[in-house]
């Protein structure tokens, strides 16, 4: 039986100095291929539960399964290997390298993953491709904001992950451009059978996700309603 792309239970956590905390949810599952949004106001730990799920911090308490590992039982460079060979990441910002073209920026996404170096290029050239990307060797900041945010789709989908994460993938793109951005990462995670766990405040992505929740009802689900 294939293990869930994501599953959360009794995660906790609370920055120091916090009296209580920040995330409290008892439990959430995302399968193979699935695609839910996750709504809440900013403030509520939308990117802080992101970072949970990549590792970059640690829970006080709970367990995160990403393709049936517990993340946070590896430790270092298994950690960093495992988080770049099975998810993937969509910034708000895109956050291309500078200095690096696009399908450079794309390679970089392989670096650390099981994938042969030599095919590199070839993959990260058919991913752009595959986007609509005429220009590969453009620098970042030479295209525009719609090719940008291809350039990071690409990215994200370099290794095959099981997971991607999209954190107000919309936020900074015009009403038109954010409709056009949506399209392009649902129907690109769906193309390779990835699950999408997309977290936004922007109420016009709900009717796009059969499956939605709130953050706020996932932390009082927690609390007992509190």
């Amino acid at each position: 039986m294939q293990s869930p792309a994501l599953a959360i239970e009794n995660l906790g956590f609370r920055y120091p100095g916090q009296r209580e905390d920040l995330l409290g949810i008892t439990g959430l599952t995302l399968d193979a291929g699935e695609q839910i949004l996750l709504a809440g106001r900013s403030g509520m730990g939308k990117s802080t539960l992101l970072h949970l799920i990549l590792g970059l911090l640690e829970p006080d308490r709970g367990t995160v399964l990403v393709a049936g590992e517990n993340i946070h039982a590896l430790r270092g460079p298994r950690r960093d290997h495992f988080r770049g060979t099975h998810i993937g990441m969509i910034f708000q910002t895109f956050h291309l390298l500078h200095g690096f073209t696009a399908i450079e920026n794309v390679m970089t996404a392989m670096a650390f993953s099981d994938i042969p170096k030599a095919e590199h290029h070839t993959r990260a050239a058919a991913l752009l491709d595959r986007l609509a990307i005429t220009t590969p060797d453009a620098m970042p900041e030479r295209m525009s904001v719609g090719q940008q945010q291809r350039v990071a789709v690409a990215r994200a989908l370099a290794c095959d992950p099981v997971l991607v994460l999209a954190d107000e993938p919309t936020a900074s793109l015009d009403p038109e451009n954010a409709g056009g951005a949506m399209d392009l990462i649902q129907n690109a995670c769906r193309e390779r059978n990835a699950a999408l766990l997309c977290v936004s405040h922007a109420p016009s992505l709900v009717d796009r996700f059969d499956r939605h929740e709130s953050l706020a009802d996932l932390n009082n689900a927690a609390s007992g309603g509190a």
